[in-house]
């Protein structure tokens, strides 16, 4: 899966904005569809107070927190999948993405244009749902013809389509009524069985519901609408300002913290939204900590020892002795690793070792 997360909705739901306040990098808005053709891309620090917690217990030259990647790619429109606006286009662009935050309008403001001419949350869902269906139909009956042809090739063609050909089967029902591939697909053979088609409507989802600065102190009927469709798809909600992100990102930091308890907001919900996409992505992160430099790093969970060392330096995979590790929260409750040390909370593991989220690591090696 790729390692990052493509921003897409209707034309004029606010996915530029919301953009640009993550990037802090101008992505092209105006009150027209299609303002963006070419998909934006920024790169975006990842919110982590843990890191800020070992900066202040072991001092260092610098800091580099976890990154991860996020793409604004331009509006679908009804017929996307049949080439409508720039469909064929954009829907490329989504299949290269990990994820896919689905911005949704859920404001009413008469001076912004929305392409069906008001403002229906479950009704913008339902559009984008079915073009990415559609787009993932064209796929799976093209491979579907093509792997059945085969079965009269040869006896081993046949044996595979024997397991193929049904799979493919579900798979057109259920695109064919608008319905995604992962609501027939579960098993992780089966996933592993259609991966090379690279699916649209097989990636996971987060719900952005963008509202006005009214609707961030309580959820008004078009947010509740989004919770009880992504509640149904066991898919994360983030209820963003896009307005008052935008506000925010072009604020100093001092001034930050003021505006947004004037909102009634603990953090930004950019903050919400980087952190729930980099879980989504299935990522996580373990520390360095030293007088040189105090760092975050990108690991997918599941990662042994040797793979997390690799994330630093393939020589550190290769020759991989062994990890001196301990916890984030341990250093936290201690104060220092030499206290660490002494209540015996610091560890060697090897190769076998399953890293985990929060993990401050140092690597032996010889290559």
């Amino acid at each position: 899966m790729s390692l990052n997360c493509g921003i897409v909705g209707l034309p004029n739901v606010g996915k530029s904005t919301i953009f640009s306040a993550l990037t802090s990098a101008p992505a092209e808005a105006a009150n027209y569809p299609f303002c963006t053709i070419e998909p934006n891309v920024g790169v975006v620090n990842v919110p982590d107070s843990r890191l800020d917690r070992i900066v202040e217990l072991i001092p260092t030259a610098k800091v580099i927190p976890a990154v991860t990647e996020f793409v604004d790619i331009a509006g679908l429109v009804a017929g996307a999948s049949k080439g409508e606006g720039l469909g064929n286009k954009f829907l490329a662009n989504i299949r290269e993405v990990g994820i896919i935050a689905h911005v949704v309008r859920c404001f009413e403001n008469p001076d912004i244009i929305h392409v069906n001419n008001k403002v229906d949350p479950a009704g913008d869902i339902e559009t984008i749902d079915i073009e990415l269906a559609l787009a993932d139909l064209e796929t799976v009956q093209k491979r579907y013809d093509k792997q059945s042809r085969l079965s009269r090739v040869s006896a081993k063609d046949a044996k595979e389509n024997a397991v193929l050909l049904p799979l493919y089967e579900r798979l057109i029902a259920s695109l064919e009524n608008g319905h995604a591939a992962s609501t027939v697909v579960e098993t992780d053979d089966e996933k592993a069985l259609i991966a090379d088609l690279h699916l649209i409507t097989m990636k996971p989802v987060i719900y952005v519901a963008n509202v006005d600065e009214d609707g961030l102190s309580e959820d008004n009927k078009y947010v509740k609408t989004v919770r009880e469709i992504a509640q149904k798809r066991n898919s994360p909600v983030v209820v963003i300002c896009g307005k008052a992100e935008s506000e925010i990102a072009e604020m100093d930091e001092a001034d930050r913290p003021e505006f947004l308890q004037a909102l009634g907001l603990e953090e930004s919900g950019m903050h919400t939204l980087i952190r729930t996409a980099y879980a989504t992505l299935g990522l996580r992160t373990f520390f360095t900590a030293g007088s040189d430099e105090d760092r975050a790093w990108t690991f997918k969970a599941g990662y042994k020892a040797p793979q997390a060392a690799g994330v630093i330096h393939t020589d550190f995979e290769k020759g991989f002795i062994r990890a001196e590790v301990y916890s984030c929260n341990d250093l936290f409750e201690y104060g220092s690793e030499a206290k660490v040390r002494e209540a015996g909370k610091f560890r060697i593991e090897g190769k076998e070792y399953v890293v985990q989220d929060g993990d401050i690591m140092h690597f032996r090696f010889n290559v």
